[in-house]
């Protein structure tokens, strides 16, 4: 179920909170979750596979945990194809940094396999748990989806899900109590709740994608997403075999700290956690500065003399995630840990990099048409054959 951890961390699709200024222990929660912890092993397959470098999350441990990536891999060697699956709930205007992640992750994805994506845009989950309209949420939808198609995705290869069908039968097979064990939800929630996890479960599975698949079933599902969203997919790998489709397989990711520290994630609802992507370069600067928390010392001398804690710094948190020079990172973990750099150099470095990825997401962002938007959101054929 979401998952509380002895009053220690709390994690759920809805909120996510750590005792430690070190965060989340993702330990425990591969342990709890009963997903599979990802080893050098996998990482080097899909390097092999794939002849691509495996990207800098996976090789760095920010997406590190799966369930049956290795059965997705077993196909894709046999020559079998299968389709990637991720997902947005637009809770306000401007996307985050921390909602980079798994966009960024799937697009490498969908490079290196050459492989169909859908992509979901839960409006109506966010108007179920939020105070706003439906023509809010729409809203909301589509200026998220202008932030998605500025990631670069091919739009051949890339389509919106149309699949009522699949959410009945999904839905016949789940009760409201195993809803209620699941989730949490009480008598009070809306029946609008109890049900969408059917909604989020039904494009894990081919059928509901009959213009792409030709109404196939059999093919397989790779999503991937934040670890928080796994009890809708536990939900949905509970159901497959019942309804005689494969399980999908899934990979994790972590979550990208709020500014003040790793004690809880970057949130959309909350402006001085979040680092938006709409933000100015002043406004990157200014943040960064002013709220990013420090595993420095309390003054110079003493972090000279004993070095800064990475394993707490946001700034060098963050560039684990932004910096793709390996060994530029290992420099100035090394330089910090000891001392040689202080705080303010390391928000300097975090500074620079942030202001390029944000300013190279604005440039493509306003490439992207109202045109676009509909034709990327409109179910249709790809370029595959099935």
């Amino acid at each position: 179920m979401a998952t509380t951890d002895q009053d220690d961390q709390l994690v759920t699709p809805w909120e996510v909170t750590a005792a430690s200024q070190k965060g989340v222990d993702y330990d425990k929660l591969i342990k709890k979750f009963g997903s599979t912890k990802i080893e050098d092993s996998l990482i080097e397959r899909i390097a092999r596979l794939t002849g691509k470098p495996a990207h800098h999350l996976m090789r760095r441990g920010i997406i590190f945990s799966h369930r049956d990536v290795g059965l997705i891999l077993d196909a894709y060697e046999k020559g079998k194809p299968f389709f990637l699956y991720t997902g947005r709930g637009p809770s306000s205007e401007a996307m985050h940094l921390g909602h980079l992640i798994p966009f960024v992750f799937t697009k490498y994805l969908q490079d290196v396999f050459d492989v169909p994506l859908v992509i979901q845009m839960t409006d109506d989950e966010k108007f179920l748990w939020k105070d706003m309209s439906v023509e809010e949420a729409r809203r909301l939808a589509s200026e998220n989806a202008k932030d998605i198609i500025a990631f670069g995705f091919d739009k051949e290869k890339t389509s919106s899900p149309d699949f009522y069908k699949t959410i009945l039968r999904v839905e016949k097979c789940v009760t409201v109590n195993q809803v209620k064990g699941i989730f949490g939800f009480n008598d009070s929630d809306c029946i609008g709740k109890i049900s969408f996890p059917a909604i989020q479960a039904a494009p894990s599975f081919s059928c509901s994608f009959p213009q792409i698949f030709g109404g196939k079933k059999d093919i397989a599902c790779l999503i991937p997403c934040a670890i928080d969203q796994d009890p809708y997919f536990r939900m949905t790998r509970d159901v497959a075999p019942r309804l005689g489709y494969p399980k999908p397989a899934l990979l994790h990711s972590t979550f990208l700290p709020a500014l003040q520290g790793a004690m809880t994630k970057m949130s959309a609802s909350e402006a001085s956690t979040s680092i938006y992507l709409t933000d100015s370069a002043e406004d990157i600067r200014d943040k960064i500065n002013k709220y990013a928390y420090s595993g420095g010392q309390s003054t110079v001398e003493e972090h000279r003399r004993v070095g800064g804690n990475v394993d707490v710094d946001v700034s060098y948190q963050y560039l684990t995630f932004f910096l793709e020079d390996d060994e530029k990172l290992a420099k100035i973990e090394k330089d910090y840990s000891s001392g040689a750099m202080l705080t303010g150099d390391l928000k300097k470095e975090l500074i620079s990099v942030v202001q390029q990825v944000v300013a190279e997401h604005q440039q493509r962002r306003q490439q992207v048409t109202e045109q676009m938007v509909q034709e990327f959101m409109t179910p249709r054929k790809l370029k595959y054959s099935y």
